[in-house]
C-alpha cells in the first residue's frame, strides 16, 4: 500500500464513518445535523483565534541584535491536508520532502537592543515559508530555510547591510535531522541535498510480491505503541526514495561541493575547529515495529573532503532495548563533539546493557577520544545513575547530570576534562520533581569556536545560573551565581510582583547586564535590559496585547487540599466585571494529571500568579468571555511514595482531586457545582472519561485525542512502565472502556482523524464511543480530518470550538435538570 497519502480525498469516507457510528440514538438529531460543514464558533471565541500572533525572538551573543520572526495566523485545511508520507514514525510532505505540519515565519526584521530601532530585510522571499533561522558563528550571517510549492531552499541575511539571497534550488532534504550546519569559519554551509537523478518516487504496487513476515526467535523484545511505522517492502523503498540524501558543502557565493556518498543521514556535526564531520547515516535492515530512530545506524568521522577517517560505532537495530524509562540501547550513544576542544569526541556507553534492572556500581561511562581519533578511547568519569546530558566549559570544567526514574533522583557532578578518571565533585543532589530546590540552568557563552560553553566569572570558580525560582508563593526566576567550591547560590536578581520576569541571557558579566521576559497579568511578555545592582529597567521591545478582549478577566492562583492532605493549587478565571452577588457561574475545569514519588513535590505551587493570560487554540479560557469560570491547570498528582506505584491508586487520587477543586470553588461562593464541566486533551481526556466513569460530580464532559483501552499500549503508558501482564488490574481499573456501561454524564469527544501521537490511535476514539453508544449513553464522536496530534487548520480549531461551545452551552451552562448538591 502506497503511504502517501492524500488527505483531502478521506474527507467523505470520514464522514460516512461518522454516520456509520453515530448510530440510532445520534442520528434521531438528523442527519443533516451530522453532516455539517466546518463552523465558526461564538464571535468572542473567534475573535481570539484571529488575533495577530506576537513575534518570536532570537538573540545574538551580544546583545546587540536580536531578530523578530513574524508568523502568520493557522493555517488552512487545504495546506494542512496535503498529501503526506507517513513512513517510519515520521511525517513527510512528499511535494517539498521536508516535514509536514510543521510551523513557520513570513516575515523576518533586525531590531536594536540598546536603541530599539527596526530594520526591515530586503530581498525576502515573496510568500515566504521560513523555518531553521540560524545565527553564523561570527553572527555577522544568518541562515534559513525557505518552503516553495516544489521543494526547500537555503537562504543567508547579510546582517550588516540587511539583505537576503538565495544560496540553493529548492533542492535540500528536510524531511528528517538537521538539513543544514555553518562552518565554524562562517564561509560555508553543509547542507543535506535530496539526489537530483533519483527520478519518480515508487509507485504503487497493488500486487503482493510475497507476503509480509515478521519473526522473533525467543528473545524478548517488547516495545511501546507507535504510529506511522512501515508495513511493506513499498513503504522501504519509499523511505529510501525520501530520506536519501547527498551531503554538500556551499560557499556563500553559492558554489557547491559534493562531501561524501549519498546516504539516509540521520544527523551530522562539524567539529569546532572546521577540520571533520561527524555523520550518522542509517542503514538496513529496517523494522516494521519501531520507528527510524531505532533503525540501525553507523557513527563515522569524515575529513572535510568526504573521505571516512574512523567508524565509531554501528548501532544495531534497537528492537530489543528493554522495557524501563531507564533503559537505553547498549554500545555508544549521545556521539559529539567537546564544545571546547578543537576536534575532541565524546560519547557514554551503558555498563549493565542497558538494562535498568540490573544492579551495577557504575551506570554510564563517559569516554573521549582527541583527532585523529587513533588512541584508546579515554574514560572521563562514571555515573552511578543513568548520565543525563554533559556541559563543558573548559579543559578544567564540565558538568555532567545523571538522573533516576523510579526514584527521581538527579545528581550533578562537576568533571575535570583535564583528569580523566578522577572522582567527580557532587555539587547537587536531589529530586527532580522538587521545584523548590532547583538552582536552575547555567548561563552559557560563546567560545572561540563560536560554540556555547558554560558561563563563569572571571575566578573561575562561580557559574552564572537562570531558574524559574519555584516557591510556595509560585514561580519567582533569579539569577543567580553559584560557588563550584561552597556549592551554594548567590541571588542576584529575583523577580518580585506584581510581574513574572524571567531572565533570558546574561550579556556582560562584569557589568552585570541581562535580559529578561517581563510580563503582568494584563501586560504581555516584553523583553528588558536590567543591570545588577539597579532598578533600571530598559524597554527593548514593546509587542502589544494581542487579546485586549481578555484585559480585565480576574484571576486567582488556588490552595486547597485533598482529602488525603496533599496540597493542590488551580488558577480560577472569572469573567470580565463578574460580582458574586451575580451568582454562581457554571464552571470549564480543564487539567492534565502528573506522577509524583512525593507528596511534598506533588503539593508545590508550579506556576505565579502574575503570568500573563495566555490563550491558543487548545485553552479553555475561551469560555471565560462566554459567561463561565475557567479553573485552569487544575492540580491532578497522582503519588505513589516508596515501593508504591502512583497508579496503583489513580482512580482514587483523581476523585479526590476533582471533588476537592469543585467543593473549593464552590466555598468560594462562585461556581455552581450542578454546572461544572470537566475537560482535557490526551491524558487529560483519559482522565476526563475515567471521573465520568467513577463519578457523578460534573454536568458533562469534554475529552480530546484520547487513549480509553490501556490493553492497547500493553508494554506501558505515560509515567507507567509496567507492562499489562506485569500489572493486569491496574491496566484494567485504568482503562474507562471497562467502564462505559456506568458513564452517564454527557460526553463529547474529539480527535484527529491522523492522529500520530504514541498510544491516541484514533481507534481508541472509535471503540470507546460505540462502548458508550451501545450503553444509552449520551456522546458525540467528532474526527478532524487531516488533523494530527495536536489540531493546526484554522478551519479545525474553529469547528472545535464551535463543538465545544455548543456542548457545554446545553449541558452545562442551560444544564435541563439540576441536580441535589453533591
Amino acid at each position: 500500500m502506497n503511504k502517501i497519502i492524500s488527505r483531502r480525498s478521506r474527507l467523505s469516507v470520514l464522514l460516512l464513518l461518522a454516520l456509520s457510528l453515530a448510530g440510532p440514538a445520534v442520528m434521531a438529531q438528523g442527519a443533516k445535523d451530522l453532516n455539517v460543514p466546518y463552523q465558526r464558533p461564538a464571535e468572542s471565541i473567534a475573535k481570539l483565534i484571529e488575533a495577530p500572533a506576537t513575534p518570536s525572538v532570537l538573540f545574538d551573543s551580544k546583545g546587540d541584535w536580536m531578530l523578530l520572526m513574524e508568523r502568520a495566523g493557522y493555517p488552512s485545511i487545504e495546506e494542512v491536508a496535503a498529501p503526506e508520507a507517513r513512513i517510519g514514525g515520521l511525517r513527510i510532505n512528499p511535494a517539498v520532502n521536508g516535514a509536514s505540519r510543521g510551523t513557520s515565519f513570513h516575515n523576518l526584521k533586525f531590531k536594536k537592543v540598546s536603541g530599539g530601532q527596526e530594520f526591515n530585510i530586503q530581498g525576502l522571499p515573496a510568500k515566504a515559508k521560513i523555518t531553521d533561522v540560524t545565527w553564523s558563528p561570527d553572527e555577522k550571517q544568518i541562515a534559513f530555510l525557505n518552503t516553495v510549492s516544489n521543494g526547500i531552499e537555503l537562504w543567508v541575511v547579510n546582517a550588516a547591510d540587511r539583505t537576503a539571497r538565495k544560496l540553493t534550488t529548492a533542492s535540500v532534504n528536510d524531511a528528517w535531522g538537521n538539513a543544514f550546519s555553518w562552518t565554524p569559519d562562517s564561509k560555508n554551509l553543509l547542507v543535506k541535498l535530496v539526489n537530483p537523478s533519483r527520478g519518480e518516487a515508487p509507485k504503487s504496487n497493488t500486487t503482493p510480491v510475497g507476503p509480509v513476515i515478521q519473526e522473533n526467535l525467543g528473545r524478548p523484545a517488547p516495545s511501546r505503541t507507535y504510529q506511522d511505522l512501515l508495513k511493506n517492502r513499498q513503504d522501504e523503498a519509499l523511505f529510501d526514495y525520501y530520506l536519501t540524501s547527498q551531503l554538500v558543502q556551499v560557499s556563500l557565493d553559492g558554489k557547491a561541493t559534493n562531501l561524501g556518498e549519498q546516504g539516509i543521514i540521520r544527523s551530522f556535526s562539524i567539529s569546532p575547529d572546521g577540520q571533520f564531520v561527524l555523520v550518522s547515516t542509517t542503514h538496513r535492515p529496517y523494522s516494521y515495529l519501531v520507528p527510524s530512530s531505532l533503525f540501525p545506524y553507523t557513527v563515522q568521522v569524515w575529513d572535510r573532503q568526504g573521505k571516512v577517517v574512523k567508524q565509531i560505532a554501528d548501532i544495531p537495530l534497537g528492537e530489543n532495548i528493554p522495557v524501563g524509562f531507564n533503559a537505553v540501547a547498549a554500545g555508544p550513544r549521545n556521539v559529539n563533539w567537546r564544545a571546547d576542544q578543537p576536534a575532541t569526541l565524546y560519547w557514554v556507553e551503558a555498563q549493565d546493557g542497558g538494562d535498568d534492572k540490573k544492579d551495577v556500581p557504575v551506570r554510564d561511562i563517559v569516554y573521549t577520544q582527541t583527532a585523529p581519533f587513533t588512541q584508546k578511547p579515554v574514560a572521563l568519569v562514571g555515573t552511578k545513575l543513568r548520565f543525563s546530558g554533559i556541559t563543558w566549559g573548559d579543559d578544567d570544567l564540565a558538568l555532567v547530570t545523571e538522573r533516576w526514574w523510579k526514584t527521581r533522583q538527579e545528581r550533578r557532578l562537576r568533571v575535570n576534562p583535564s583528569q580523566p578518571g578522577a572522582e567527580p565533585v557532587l555539587l547537587v543532589e536531589r529530586s527532580y520533581e522538587d521545584l523548590y530546590s532547583d538552582p536552575g540552568s547555567p548561563v552559557m557563552t560563546k567560545n572561540q569556536f563560536g560554540r556555547n560553553v558554560l558561563m563563569t566569572d572571571k575566578s573561575g570558580q562561580n557559574l552564572y545560573m537562570i531558574s524559574e525560582g519555584g516557591s510556595p508563593q509560585g514561580n519567582r526566576p533569579f539569577l543567580s551565581k553559584f560557588n563550584l567550591a561552597t556549592k551554594k547560590a548567590n541571588i542576584l536578581w529575583r523577580s518580585e510582583a506584581p510581574y513574572y520576569e524571567l531572565p533570558v541571557d546574561v550579556l556582560n558579566p562584569e557589568k552585570g547586564l541581562f535580559i529578561t521576559r517581563r510580563e503582568s497579568e494584563n501586560d504581555p511578555p516584553n523583553y528588558f535590559l536590567r543591570q545588577i545592582g539597579t532598578k533600571k529597567l530598559t524597554a527593548v521591545t514593546k509587542f502589544p496585547h494581542p487579546s485586549p478582549e481578555l484585559i480585565g478577566v480576574d484571576k486567582q492562583l488556588l490552595t486547597y487540599k485533598r482529602n488525603d492532605g496533599v496540597t493542590l493549587t488551580a488558577t480560577l478565571y472569572t469573567p470580565k466585571g463578574y460580582k458574586k452577588e451575580q451568582g454562581r457561574l457554571p464552571m470549564l475545569m480543564w487539567a492534565y494529571p502528573r506522577e509524583f514519588k512525593d507528596a511534598a513535590s506533588a503539593g508545590q505551587v508550579k506556576s505565579s500568579p502574575y503570568e500573563f493570560t495566555r490563550i491558543n487554540y487548545g485553552s479553555p479560557l475561551f469560555w471565560v468571555t462566554r459567561g463561565y469560570a475557567v479553573l485552569d491547570r487544575t492540580d491532578f498528582p497522582i503519588v505513589g511514595e516508596g515501593d508504591a506505584e502512583p497508579n496503583d491508586t489513580y482512580v482514587e487520587q483523581l476523585l479526590g482531586s476533582a471533588k476537592a477543586a469543585i467543593d473549593e470553588v464552590a466555598k468560594m461562593g462562585i461556581a455552581d457545582p450542578n454546572r461544572v464541566a470537566v475537560g482535557g486533551h490526551s491524558y487529560g481526556a483519559f482522565m476526563t472519561a475515567n471521573l465520568l466513569a467513577h463519578s457523578n460530580l460534573f454536568a458533562a464532559g469534554i475529552a480530546r485525542s484520547g487513549a480509553y483501552n490501556r490493553t492497547l499500549t500493553p508494554f506501558g503508558f505515560q509515567a507507567e512502565e509496567r507492562t499489562f501482564w506485569q500489572a493486569p488490574e491496574v491496566y484494567a481499573k485504568m482503562s474507562p472502556f471497562n467502564y462505559a456501561d456506568k458513564i452517564k454524564t454527557p460526553l463529547l469527544m474529539i480527535h484527529g482523524e491522523a492522529d500520530n501521537n504514541s498510544g491516541t490511535f484514533p481507534i481508541q476514539s472509535e471503540r470507546f464511543y460505540n462502548a458508550l453508544k451501545g450503553h444509552g449513553a449520551t456522546t458525540r464522536l467528532v474526527f478532524l480530518p487531516a488533523e494530527s496530534h495536536g489540531y493546526g487548520a484554522k478551519e479545525s480549531i474553529m469547528h472545535m470550538l464551535w463543538e465545544m461551545d455548543q456542548w457545554l452551552e446545553k449541558y452545562v451552562k442551560n444544564k435541563p435538570q439540576p441536580q441535589t448538591m453533591r
